[in-house]
Formats: C-alpha cells, sequence, structure tokens
C-alpha cells in the first residue's frame, strides 16, 4: 500500500475512534481543516515532524501511523 494512502487512513480511524472531526483535529494539532482532509485522502506527503505532531494531537505513538492496521 500507499504510504500515504496508510497514514491517511490510520489517521483517519483514529480521529474517528477518537470520536474528532477534521475541524477538531486542525485545531487541536495546528494544522487546517483543508490538510487533514487532504492527508486523509491520500493526497498529501507528510513529513516525520507532521506524523509525529498528529500522533500527538491523537494521542497515540508515531509508529501507531505508519504501522498497518491488524484489523484490515
Amino acid at each position: 500500500m500507499d504510504m500515504r494512502r496508510l497514514v491517511g487512513l490510520n489517521v483517519q480511524r483514529i480521529r474517528l475512534r477518537k470520536r474528532l472531526t477534521q475541524e477538531q483535529l486542525a485545531e487541536i494539532s495546528g494544522f487546517s481543516q483543508q490538510y487533514i482532509s487532504g492527508l486523509e485522502k491520500g493526497r498529501r506527503n507528510p513529513t516525520i515532524i507532521t506524523i509525529y505532531e498528529l500522533a500527538l494531537a491523537l494521542g497515540v505513538s508515531h509508529t501507531d501511523l505508519v504501522r498497518p492496521d491488524k484489523q484490515a
């Protein structure tokens, strides 16, 4: 799977599990809602710093955003 798509799917899955909207995640993380949307669709190529910042905002490890979902 494409890494951009994998990160996007993981961000979306974790965000939804935590019952956050894209707007709420944007506010918490400091990224725009448009960026979050593009990321979740696999259209963004996040840096390691972006992955780290999103993981902090979501309250998970940065490795959770790059690891394939075991249930998928």
